[in-house]
């Protein structure tokens, strides 16, 4: 009786350390930039009311 194959994660990687810091090391000032920018000050304010309001929703059982 053959047993079945177990399907892999694809999104199951490993990545050397070195590849992490450097993703990293580019990601982090472009984050930065953003959250820096009008856009991204206006972006966050919104994602802020959308997360205040669904949070009071559910303290409030609904």
């Amino acid at each position: 009786m053959e047993k079945p194959k177990k399907s892999r994660n694809p999104y199951d990687v490993e990545l050397p350390q070195s590849i992490i810091e450097s993703f990293v090391r580019f990601l982090v000032p472009e984050i930065r930039k953003f959250y820096e920018s009008e856009e991204g000050k206006r972006k966050f304010d919104e994602w802020k009311k959308v997360h205040k309001r669904a949070k009071v929703e559910n303290e409030e059982g609904g």
